[in-house]
């Protein structure tokens, strides 16, 4: 780990404990006390008393049977308490709902923090059978829909932050580069991403972008679409984008998109 410049104000007790969690951040398998204490170039009796403090305050977990630790989901319901999040999906809540009601599918809404795809909100479909993420999992950056839609909008030097703390989640493939551009052009010309889920079959993910002031890229709106073959009448995934398109538009100008003003800026 790269260290930081000294700090005329130093807080040894503080600096471990950030250590500690900046380590566990940064690998999603998480560590064992010794695996953390090389890691962290410290040994097992300078960590311990910290590592059990953070534990006991709920922002870090040991998992069986071998008794790793890794980061529990503390930091992000503090980080979802900021204003910005908070407003955002306060903002968007409305009309998710409307969004599950017309499309008959569940969706949720998705930011990018911490070298991932978070879920910060979501709303289950109205029918009898729904698929759905819970608030607060995390998802892969490079191959999923949100997460295509995320890099699509950035500009180049964002992009290339974003991909270099990405943070890789269970279950999440390895994308060849070339094959990731070509993907992310396909999205910014579409205006949209639609892909089969590779992590679950029968799912085809919908994402359509939400734009902040200035035109960036806030967040994704992602619809996990279910087909019915029993004849039911329902949305088509071209009817939902439709709808999703309306939608993620109005969210937009809700969180203060100016859409006639911003369109040079969301081209990377």
């Amino acid at each position: 780990m790269t260290s930081p410049p000294p700090n005329r104000y130093s807080a040894p007790a503080l600096e471990k404990g950030l250590d500690i969690l900046e380590a566990l951040a940064q690998n999603e398998d998480g560590y064992t006390l010794n695996e953390l204490s090389k890691t962290l170039g410290r040994n097992v009796n300078e960590i311990f008393r910290m590592v059990v403090t953070l534990q006991h305050r709920g922002y870090i977990q040991q998992a069986e049977p071998d008794d790793r630790y890794s980061l529990s989901m503390k930091l992000f319901q503090l980080a979802h308490y900021q204003q910005p999040i908070k407003s955002l999906v306060q903002a968007a809540l409305p009309l998710l709902k409307e969004l599950a009601e017309r499309s008959r599918q569940s969706c949720h809404l998705s930011l990018f923090r911490s070298g991932r795809m978070v879920i910060v909100a979501q709303v289950d479909s109205p029918e009898r059978w729904s698929f759905g993420l819970k608030v607060g999992e995390a998802m892969g950056l490079t191959d999923t829909s949100s997460g295509h839609v995320m890099l699509a909008y950035q500009d180049e030097i964002e992009r290339t932050r974003m991909l270099s703390s990405h943070i890789k989640v269970e279950g999440e493939l390895q994308m060849d580069p070339g094959e990731l551009f070509s993907i992310l052009k396909e999205v910014r010309n579409n205006g949209h991403a639609c892909m089969a889920s590779i992590q679950i079959g029968g799912i085809t993910n919908i994402a359509f972008p939400v734009f902040s002031n200035g035109g960036r890229v806030a967040a994704a709106i992602n619809v996990p679409h279910i087909a019915r073959v029993d004849g039911t009448p329902r949305p088509n995934i071209d009817q939902i984008k439709e709808i999703m398109s309306n939608i993620s538009l109005r969210l937009s100008m809700r969180i203060g998109y100016n859409p006639g003003a911003t369109d040079d800026d969301t081209q990377a």
